[in-house]
């Protein structure tokens, strides 16, 4: 009934474990160095938010020749402040492209602090955990650091 005939089409059981332990070796391969990129491409776009709210926050100062306030914060870039001392010459549509402000790759909204202790401003990101401070991915991200 099972003779070796032409028309058996089937694969091998031999054949079948091959190409499951093939796939077994590929996946220990490939998997483990995909799982750690979700992090750093958090990181990544955090560092891209920064640089570009950074250069929005340096456009705001050469309009109106000062940053907004710690008070004011980032919204500042993307509406007329109501608090604090108003600013000169407001840019019509604001500062940052999409019209609001951006948050940092964890979904956690950026620290601005006007004056600041690094700079004329300090722009933070508190990482994975949203706290001041932490190692690894709960690493802050600082303007100041940036290269």
């Amino acid at each position: 009934m099972f003779g070796k005939g032409k028309n058996n089409k089937g694969f091998t059981l031999i054949e079948l474990m091959v190409v499951l332990v093939i796939l077994g070796v590929l996946a220990g391969l490939i998997v483990p160095k995909m799982m750690g990129r979700t992090e750093e491409a958090k990181q990544v776009k955090t560092k891209l938010q920064m640089d570009g709210i950074e250069a929005a926050l340096k456009l705001y100062k050469l309009d109106n020749g000062v940053y907004p306030t710690t008070e004011q914060g980032l919204q500042a870039l993307v509406e007329a402040p109501k608090t604090g001392t108003p600013p000169k010459a407001w840019r019509e549509g604001g500062y940052l492209e999409k019209k609001k402000v951006p948050v940092d790759g964890w979904g956690n909204p950026f620290v601005y602090i006007q004056p600041g202790t690094h700079g004329e401003f300090d722009l933070s990101s508190n990482g994975a955990d949203g706290e001041p401070g932490g190692d690894g991915k709960n690493k802050d991200i600082n303007s100041w650091e940036n290269e």
